[in-house]
């Protein structure tokens, strides 16, 4: 996997990393002790922040080819339908088990806490379709993992991944498979007082 940062792909001192990441709220303790939870319900409700988020993603892949925005659930959901219609691609939502109606094909994963499953309609994506997936936050690179292995098994090819907050060092930097990650800003400590 090659991690890029925004910062140090052509943005560096652009002045929209820095008010995105000011605009996500860090919560101590949540959802248990000892995390520090990313929250870009904020960043949503600065409507500048949140453009400058899909814009910077708009400009990376407008040029791509890309005919595939996967977006995993939820907050993937967030950015990937305007980035999709911006790009003139299709989004595809990554779902949890049991919230599409149609045919699906599933790809389970390990989490630090246990283990998930990641599910899409059979038929959304075509073999050949360039995609990149699309989520906020990575850590240990199981969710994206996941996502790539079920867009692959359908024969897509995954251009890349990409993420809105991004750890230095991603925990699970092997399980991309070699697959690009590009990251906007790392995670926000909590503000001092």
């Amino acid at each position: 996997m090659v991690e890029m940062f925004a910062a140090e792909n052509g943005l560096k001192g652009d002045p929209r990393l820095q008010a995105i990441s000011n605009a996500i709220r860090v919560v101590p303790h949540f959802p248990k002790q000892g995390i520090m939870f990313q929250d870009i319900t904020t960043l949503l409700l600065d409507h500048k922040a949140f453009k400058n988020t899909v814009d910077i993603f708009v400009d990376r892949y407008k040029d791509m080819d890309i005919s595939v925005v996967a977006g995993v659930e939820a907050r993937g959901f967030m950015f990937g339908p305007t980035i999709a219609l911006a790009i003139g691609a299709k989004f595809v939502p990554l779902r949890k088990p049991r919230k599409l109606p149609g045919e699906v094909i599933a790809e389970a994963y390990e989490l630090e806490y246990g283990s998930d499953c990641l599910e899409m309609h059979v038929g959304a994506v075509e073999a050949g379709e360039r995609a990149i997936v699309i989520d906020d936050l990575v850590a240990t690179g199981g969710t994206l993992s996941a996502a790539i292995s079920l867009l692959e098994r359908v024969g897509a090819e995954v251009v890349e991944c990409a993420c809105v907050i991004g750890l230095r060092e991603v925990k699970g930097q092997r399980r991309l498979n070699g697959k690009p990650l590009y990251i906007l800003v790392e995670p926000r400590e909590i503000d001092s007082c």
